[in-house]
């Protein structure tokens, strides 16, 4: 596995890793109808601009086997975790835990002490599992569809 930092022409890629990731993976904690209004097919485009440009000013990693993108990760440079997507067929190798290890060890060099995100129903034990404490669930409403998902926070040790 190797990690890089994000590239523009990657963008296409990582928009239709997020699209089939939640698609699968997460159908095991949302209905199809939260599935869709989570991640619509009719905003391709629109994410594909929106994303370019959040991705650039974040901190992003992506990882690659073989030359190909199985995930991605972004932070801000005041400790949000933003978005976390592994591809479908590699998910339990490490790869989440990598980029999440890269991304802490960035906002430590940054002098941020705390991260937060807002985890999915599916990607809250993982979270938990490396430290973050949920602080609450969370109803989010897309496309006058609700979705739960967890603020949840970590404190972060100086090195």
């Amino acid at each position: 596995m190797k990690i890089r930092g994000y590239h523009g022409a990657d963008i296409n890629k990582i928009v239709s890793l997020f699209y089939e990731t939640v698609h699968s993976v997460n159908a095991r904690d949302y209905s199809l109808e939260q599935l869709n209004a989570w991640a619509p097919k009719d905003e391709i485009e629109v994410k594909l601009t929106n994303w370019k440009e959040s991705l650039s000013n974040n901190i992003t990693y992506v990882a690659e086997i073989n030359d190909k993108i199985v995930g991605f990760s972004d932070m801000s440079h005041n400790g949000h975790l933003d978005k976390l997507y592994i591809h479908k067929d590699f998910q339990g190798q490490g790869i989440a835990t990598t980029l999440v290890n890269m991304l802490e060890s960035e906002e430590r060099e940054l002098r941020i002490s705390e991260i937060d995100t807002k985890a999915s129903i599916t990607a809250r034990p993982f979270f938990e599992h490396h430290g973050y404490k949920n602080i609450g669930s969370q109803t989010v409403e897309r496309r006058n569809i609700t979705l739960i998902n967890y603020k949840m926070i970590k404190k972060l040790a100086s090195e």
